[in-house]
C-alpha cells in the first residue's frame, strides 16, 4: 500500500505523497511552503523516470490546481481515474484509493472553478 498526506493546512484539495527517498522529502517540503515550480519540476523528472505512478500524478495535479491551472489539473485527474485503483494508507490511518483521492480532487478543481465565476 502507498501512503498519502493530506495537506489540508495548505488547500483543501492538496495531496503529497509521504517521502520514501531523498527526492520525494524535497517535493514534499517544496510543496508544503509554497515553492510550486521547484515541485513541479522535480515531479516532472520523477514522471520521467516512473510514467504513470498515482501519487506522483496526484502531487503534479495538486501542484496544478495551487497554481490556477485547473484544466491541466482536471486531465491527471482523469488520467488517475483512467489507471488501476491504488490503495493508499492516509496520514489519518484511514485508507483510500487513488480513484476516491482523484475524484476529491476532480471534485474540488470543479468546485473551485464554479464558484469564481
Amino acid at each position: 500500500m502507498r501512503t498519502v498526506l493530506l495537506l489540508a493546512a495548505t488547500a483543501p484539495f492538496f495531496l503529497a505523497a509521504l517521502p520514501a527517498s531523498a527526492d520525494d522529502r524535497d517535493i514534499a517540503a517544496a510543496i508544503s511552503v509554497g515553492a510550486y515550480t521547484d515541485a513541479e519540476q522535480a515531479l516532472n523528472a520523477q514522471l520521467r523516470a516512473n510514467p504513470g505512478l498515482p501519487e506522483l500524478l496526484l502531487n503534479l495535479a495538486a501542484v496544478y490546481a495551487k497554481t490556477g491551472r485547473d484544466s491541466e489539473a482536471r486531465a491527471i485527474y482523469a488520467q488517475v481515474l483512467a489507471q488501476r485503483d491504488v490503495m493508499m494508507d492516509l496520514p489519518s490511518g484511514k485508507i483510500a484509493g487513488s480513484h476516491a483521492i482523484a475524484t476529491t480532487g476532480l471534485k474540488l478543481v470543479t468546485s473551485v472553478q464554479i464558484t469564481s465565476r
